[in-house]
Parts: structure tokens; C-alpha cells; sequence
């Protein structure tokens, strides 16, 4: 008897959904994704700063990180084994095995410490992955926490499509469904209030007419 697919532990989850579609991931998904390479150009690392990406699937975006900021350290986890084998593959394919490093860690309790050695980064960014992890407070809580002092943490993720036809959010939430993405749409207040303390400053911004959501914690 298969175990339904909303009882397995999380990366076995993440496994059952992705299994199949590892190799084609990123050739599918740029259509849609909107918002992920702005996201990155905007981290500006100081030099020789260190980037976390929460959630990193198949690597893609430490790619396009290294690349867009190379005097940076990069750090990526997810909670996939298949997910991650992918990741390992892109990056030595790219010849940046030295500048990424790769663990297997679940969002919603990792650390930094005892994943990667370090008690903070100066970037954290998730770039669509709130909206594949139930705990996803636990997991938005865990990256703000991730962030050093003087740092800032990054989201990109589907909006709540506000300024859509009816009918378009409707069908896109119905598909999105179907892969275990849930757009968060308590994500303006979960976010004040996971990062609005100790003087942390954040701003919110829903671009493409809401389809996506851009958010920016800055730690003093």
C-alpha cells in the first residue's frame, strides 16, 4: 500500500513530487517564476560576503548568484536528496564546487550552526519556497534568523494575483495545486511580524500586478 503523499516526512515528500521532474525542472519552471533573477541582482553582497539560498532545488539560482556576485561564498540547502543530486551535478557542471557549498537540511528546523558550520550569512534569500513548505512560518522564521547583524534577508514568491482577471487566478491556483503550492496569502503580516523587531526595517512590494510578492528584511 503507497503511503499518501501528505503523510510522508518532508524530503520524502519533496522526492515523491520531484522525482520525475528533476532534469526538466528549470526548463519548465522559468516561465513562471517571475522575479527570481531581480531578486539576485539586488542581493549585493559586501565583498567577500556569504549568501544562503533557503531551499535550493536544483541549484539554479547559486549559479546565477556566483556568477552575478563573484567575490561571494554561497551556502544552499534543501530537504530533497533528489533535489540536491541535481544541485551537486549543475554546480560541478558550472565549475563552482569551490564557491557553493550544498547540505540537506529541512527549512523549518535548520541551523546554521550545525548544518554548515556558521552562525550567520549576509544574505538569505527563498526564492518559491514558502509556498511549498507547510511550516512556512517556522521556515520564514528560521531564514530571518539565519541573518548576521548588518544583513538582510530576501522572498520571492507568488502574490496573491490581486490585480488579475478572476478567472486567471482562479485557474493558476487550481494548477499550482496540483504540484502542492499554496500561495501564502497572509505573507504581509506573518512577515511584519517575524522580522519587525530589534529595529529590523522591511518593505513589501507585489509586482507584475500581483502575481508575485518581493520582500526585503534588512538586521541592523
Amino acid at each position: 500500500m503507497t503511503m499518501p503523499t501528505e503523510a510522508l516526512p518532508a524530503g520524502e515528500k519533496m522526492d515523491a513530487i520531484y522525482r520525475w521532474q528533476a532534469g526538466i525542472y528549470d526548463a519548465t519552471r522559468k516561465f513562471y517564476l517571475l522575479g527570481r533573477d531581480p531578486l539576485i541582482a539586488g542581493l549585493a553582497p559586501p565583498p567577500g560576503g556569504t549568501i544562503l539560498e533557503v531551499g535550493c532545488g536544483t541549484g539554479r539560482n547559486l549559479i546565477v548568484a556566483a556568477r552575478m556576485h563573484p567575490e561571494a561564498r554561497l551556502y544552499g540547502f534543501d530537504v530533497s536528496p533528489v533535489m540536491l543530486a541535481e544541485a551537486r551535478k549543475a554546480v560541478d557542471r558550472a565549475g563552482l564546487a569551490d564557491r557553493i557549498r550544498l547540505a540537506k537540511a529541512d527549512a523549518a528546523t535548520f541551523d546554521p550552526l550545525t548544518t554548515f558550520a556558521r552562525d550567520g550569512f549576509d544574505r538569505v534569500f527563498c526564492s518559491y519556497t514558502l509556498s511549498m513548505i507547510p511550516p512556512w512560518r517556522e521556515a520564514l522564521a528560521r531564514a530571518m534568523a539565519a541573518v548576521a547583524p548588518g544583513g538582510s534577508l530576501h522572498v520571492v514568491d507568488f502574490g496573491g494575483q490581486e490585480h488579475l482577471p478572476a478567472a486567471f487566478k482562479s485557474a493558476l491556483r487550481a494548477w499550482l495545486a496540483l504540484f502542492h503550492v499554496t500561495p501564502r496569502d497572509d505573507f504581509a503580516a506573518v512577515f511584519g511580524e517575524v522580522v519587525a523587531h530589534g529595529g529590523t526595517a522591511w518593505r513589501l512590494e507585489r509586482p507584475y500586478r500581483g502575481y508575485a510578492l518581493h520582500a526585503v528584511a534588512s538586521r541592523p
